[in-house]
Order: C-alpha cells, then structure tokens, then sequence
C-alpha cells in the first residue's frame, strides 16, 4: 500500500482519517491491541466508563483540533467544564498551580513559601543549574521544590530525578514573589493557568469513545491484533508476530520504539541510542467510593502515598461514582486488594532524559530519509497530551497531500 501506520492511538487515528478526508484509500493501519484508542481507551467498570490510560480529557485551546474530532463525535455529546485540580499538600489542599494558590494555605505556610520564593536562584540572578534537582531550586525555590515538585516528579516518573534533563522545564513560569505576595494579599490567583484551564468529555461514555468511532469511520482500513516485530528500512517491510508481510511507499509509526524486536538497515549507533530511551509505566486502579470533593484531578506529591494523582470520577462523568488512582508501578504495593479494578499501562509516559533530544534528533531525521516517520506521543517519545498529537497528526497528513497536490 501507499502508506502503513504502525498504532491506533491518536496519532495513527487522526493520521489515517485525515488521509480518507481528503481521498486517499491506499492505506492501512495496524493495531497490537484488539480495539483502537491506545492509552486513550475506556472500559466499563461498575456500570461507567474507566479510562485505563489515568486521566484523559479535550483540551479547548486548540479550536482546529476540536472541529476535526467533532466530525466523529459531535459537540452535542460533550460535557464543557472548567477544570478544577488540586493539590494536597503539608495538611493544605489548594488549587493547581500551586504558585498561583499560595494564597489558600495556612498563614504561616505562606509566609515561608513566600521567603522561599523571594530566594529563589531566578529571582536572585544567579546562574541556571544543569542538574535537574538543581533547576527545580533555583526556579521555584526551596520549598515548593522540596514539598511538592521534587518529591511528586520522584512518584510519577523516576527517583534517580537527575537522570532526566532540563529542557523540557522551560516552559514552567518564573515564580514571581510580586504575583504571589499579591495573590496572597488579595485572595486570588495570579499567573499563567496550566493546560486544560477548560476541558471537554463526553457526556454518555468514556474518552476512548471518541478513538473507537474515528476507527470505525476507517472500515477495512484498520487490522487488529498485529504485533509488530521487524522493520525493514531498506525495503520499507514490516512483518508481525504472526508472520504477515507488509510493504508500503511510506511508513507512518506511533508505537514505542523499543516495542521493534529486529530494525534492518538501520545504523547502530541509531539501535543503541533507542536502547537508551526510557519510559515509566502506571498502574491506574478504581475505587467505587465516591470523593467528598468539587475536583476533577487531585495531586499528591507525600512520599507516604504511593499513588501520585486522583482522578475523581464522579465529578466529570455524568451518573457515575469512584475514583480512580494512578500510580508509577515501582511504588505499586502488591499487597493493596482493597479497589474494585487495575490495569497497567507498560508504556505511559515517555522520560525525558538528558540524551532524549539528540537520540530523537538524529533517529527522526534518519528515518524520514528512508519515507519513514515517527508521530505522536511514542512516535517523537514526547509527552504530549491527545490534542496536541491530533494537531501533529493532521499537520503531517497536510503535508503529504500538499506533496501529492504538487506532482499532479
């Protein structure tokens, strides 16, 4: 075929569909597991849905997206609610982001965050540290770093919080002490808002609905249960562990890189910088109590906790009760039998290590002169949220048609 897409997550999704949009039939999609949606899948757990992936919402700052996915799903079928996250934190339970709410701790705990911030190695001109721990004091200051960021990255992604670069932080916000002794001062938030400021989900089902519909718009375009086990950038070949062949003019791949058990024609220094990439896994895990809270999303960043974040079900699922826990499953304790459900997601979120930059760099740039291309969240092992890859999505297939519209 013309072109092969490896995953039906997001991007594969978005990708194929956008092709079909525009008339393109020679396509096909392999999928591993036996439905479309990736970690955007939902199941019915206790009569509602449960999305295995943790928390997964639409994001309304990205209208062009939200127009294309409401071709599927319309609208009408979505609930719009403004996010409301949390944080708990020494005995406070505040609104996420945590500079911004300062304001709503104890009085005494403001005082300190408020000295702490004002010593803060940005607001003092000092020099921007290499070391991960390093940037997260000198950006933050002392104690948000000790009592919320450190200790909440360690429980999310990995203890060795060193391992991991710098770069992926710039776009935190200074913590400015003029913003938050005034936000203090006057009782509200001042600052940038985070992501998801205002979110969609969908009234009646889960956010894997969505993924299953766009899946369906494909038809016989998309095959199940594929596993994918070589590829052959020479010839442009993958086979599965069933042993089916696939030849296409171009190769579109949202899985994990490390899921390939065989890469021919592929330099090793390009093999061995793969073999560097690292990932955590999590654990997502129901419980049918309903929260005595307004929040959507909790955030725990106590060591004592093993969970890091609570998705509070409830509150942003029409009719439904519980929660749903994610956890990292290094601190996962075997011995908790107490939730209704678990799932484990091997690959959650891509680690943005040191190297990560330069391995992806020159991995994509090889590959794409071989009519080979990663996309999405695992294709570019970037942690983007399902928006922002439907947006990589629709750019690339705008691409090749754009390509396409030229050589006619």
């Amino acid at each position: 075929m013309k072109y092969l897409i490896l995953g039906a997550g997001p991007a594969g999704l978005t990708f194929a569909n956008k092709l079909k949009e525009t008339g393109e039939n020679d396509f096909l999609v392999l999928e591993k597991e036996n439905e479309a949606g990736g970690l955007c899948r939902s199941m019915t757990i206790d009569g509602f849905p449960f999305d295995i992936g943790g928390g997964h919402f639409l994001d309304v700052r990205r209208p062009n997206v939200n127009e294309f996915l409401f071709q599927f799903m319309k609208q009408e079928e979505w609930n719009l609610y403004n996010r409301d996250s949390r944080i708990v934190i020494n005995d406070n339970i505040i609104g996420h982001p945590i500079e911004a709410n300062i304001w709503q701790m104890k009085l005494e705990d403001q005082v300190e965050y408020l000295k702490s911030i004002a010593s803060a190695g940005c607001n003092s001109d000092n020099p921007m540290p290499e070391k991960f721990i390093d940037w997260i004091y000198w950006k933050l200051g002392k104690k948000i770093a000790e009592d919320y960021m450190i200790p909440y990255n360690q429980k999310m992604f990995h203890k060795e919080l060193n391992q991991l670069g710098t770069y992926w932080l710039e776009k935190l916000p200074n913590v400015s002490f003029e913003e938050t002794l005034l936000s203090c001062l006057t009782k509200k938030a001042y600052g940038v808002q985070p992501g998801h400021t205002q979110f969609y989900y969908p009234k009646k089902a889960g956010y894997g609905e969505l993924w299953l519909r766009m899946a369906k718009n494909l038809g016989d375009h998309i095959q199940y249960n594929k596993e994918i086990k070589t590829i052959n950038f020479d010839t442009r070949v993958v086979t599965t562990s069933d042993n089916e062949v696939y030849q296409a003019d171009v190769i579109i791949t949202t899985i994990p890189w490390l899921e390939f058990k065989e890469m021919i024609g592929m330099p090793e220094e390009l093999k061995e910088g793969i073999q560097e990439l690292k990932y955590s896994s999590i654990q997502t895990e129901y419980f049918k109590e309903n929260m005595d809270t307004q929040a959507h999303w909790i955030y725990y960043p106590s060591p004592s906790l093993s969970y890091h974040r609570i998705l509070v079900r409830h509150n942003f699922c029409e009719g439904s009760r519980g929660y749903w826990t994610e956890t990292n499953v290094e601190r996962v304790d075997r011995k908790e039998k107490n939730s209704n459900f678990k799932y484990i997601n091997q690959y959650a979120y891509p680690l943005n290590t040191i190297n990560k930059p330069e391995i992806m760099k020159k991995l994509l740039a090889w590959c794409k002169t071989r009519e080979v291309y990663g996309l999405g969240r695992w294709g570019e092992h970037q942690h983007y949220n399902s928006d922002v890859t439907v947006d990589l999505a629709m750019q690339l297939a705008d691409q090749f048609t754009k390509k396409k519209e030229k050589s006619i």
